[in-house]
């Protein structure tokens, strides 16, 4: 069945916008005469791989978090476990979409599937909103009939990602709460209450003292040369974005984020974590080895971890084990390296990958919660020794002025 794109006023004189699915331009207009809505312009949605100039713009594309599709996944599952066939699940959760792009995008799977495509085909029309790593899974559970208990496994990785997400953005939300309010009320001191205080001493011909002295010529420089200052750090880093995102420049980058202490241990057990986590959800949802590997690198954002998960993927298929080479490569936790190993003996590598998983996203959640907790003074002391400093610079000539006038 078309999908239509329509505009158009509410009974109550407001102007709406969606998509409706009916037989011809004329049944799309009957169906929103019924629904209260008397359409302006209506025009077919043509569904296809082209993109238009809105796709090459981040700003202008259809963004979903991680938890909206996590909920969506939850939902399209649930309707499929009770037994409602996938083109009417697709339509209730359609009608129920509150966004227009969410609506039309969920009209143009339906319409796919109602074709004859699968569902994982339809969803890969639709990459900016599903990853390679979902569109895989679904496939892996269209192939093998077991859809909805895929859906189930997808909803509860997308949730746990989310909350890895949060609580890496929640450890560090305090400390740059704290840089941009010392930042503004540093600025402030130096751009205005520093000028007024050295204007009145250099009127009075009186020495300033030496911290005043700094902090003024500190001012002096920052007010005078702050176009080139701004310049020079767009300019730097412009420069170290575009060296990072050549091959060298970002395997040296990765490899500097590593060896960096306490950083780089955290970001080896979250990316341990993520990697272990989605290797689970793919053999469990009957993804065979060798595509799991391929799918799993994709997560692994650490250019050294990501060569050595290609490494253990072309081990595997010369037949040797996955835990062998992770093991040689010495870059992923010795614990992991050990479950994978009893997982590959025992048979169960989906249930020591899932154990694994879960342990490093503890440790994860540990270590950013001590992150935290050693971030928060360590900033407070540096802000107020800092505002401190040119709080005692201003102090301490008005001092020595009221000595002058006294």
């Amino acid at each position: 069945m078309p999908v239509f794109g329509y505009r158009g006023l509410a009974t109550d004189g407001r102007t709406v916008s969606g998509v409706i699915d009916a037989d011809s331009a004329r049944a799309a207009r009957g169906k929103l005469r019924t629904l209260g809505v008397f359409p302006t312009d209506i025009s077919e949605e043509v569904i296809s791989r082209a993109r238009d100039w809105r796709s090459y713009l981040p700003v202008f594309r259809l963004r979903m978090s991680a938890g909206d599709i996590a909920l969506l996944t939850r939902q399209l599952g649930s309707l499929l476990t009770g037994g409602v066939p996938l083109v009417d699940a697709l339509s209730l959760l359609t009608d129920q979409a509150n966004r227009a792009g969410v609506k039309k995008m969920l009209s143009q799977v339906r319409e796919r599937v109602r074709e004859g495509t699968s569902l994982a085909d339809a969803l890969a029309l639709h990459s900016d909103i599903f990853s390679e790593l979902y569109v895989a899974m679904v496939r892996a559970g269209e192939a093998a009939g077991a859809l909805e208990t895929v859906l189930d496994r997808l909803a509860d990785y997308s949730e746990s990602q989310a909350e890895l997400v949060r609580k890496v953005r929640g450890a560090l939300t305090y400390p740059l709460i704290m840089m941009v309010v010392g930042t503004g009320i540093m600025g402030f001191l130096v751009t205005y209450v520093v000028p007024q205080v050295a204007t009145v001493f250099t009127q009075n011909s009186s020495a300033l003292p030496l911290a005043t002295q700094l902090l003024v010529g500190f001012a002096a420089f920052l007010t005078t040369y702050w176009w080139l200052i701004g310049l020079g750090a767009l300019a730097m880093v412009g420069g170290l974005s575009y060296y990072i995102s050549t091959s060298n420049g970002r395997y040296r980058y990765d490899r500097l984020v590593l060896k960096c202490p306490y950083i780089g241990d955290t970001v080896t057990k979250v990316i341990t974590a993520r990697f272990a986590r989605t290797l689970s959800t793919l053999l469990a949802s009957g993804v065979q080895v060798l595509p799991a590997m391929d799918a799993v690198r994709l997560v692994v954002t650490n250019r050294l971890l990501a060569d050595a998960v290609q490494k253990s993927r072309d081990s595997i298929r010369e037949g040797h084990g996955m835990g062998q080479t992770l093991a040689a490569s010495r870059l992923f936790p010795p614990m992991l390296v050990e479950m994978i190993r009893v997982g590959e003996r025992s048979g169960e590598l989906e249930l020591m990958l899932e154990r694994a998983a879960g342990a490093y996203e503890r440790e994860v959640s540990a270590s950013l919660a001590q992150m935290t907790t050693l971030l928060e003074p360590v900033m407070t002391i540096v802000m107020a020794g800092m505002i401190v400093f040119m709080i005692l610079a201003v102090l301490l000539p008005i001092f020595q002025l009221n000595q002058i006038i006294q």
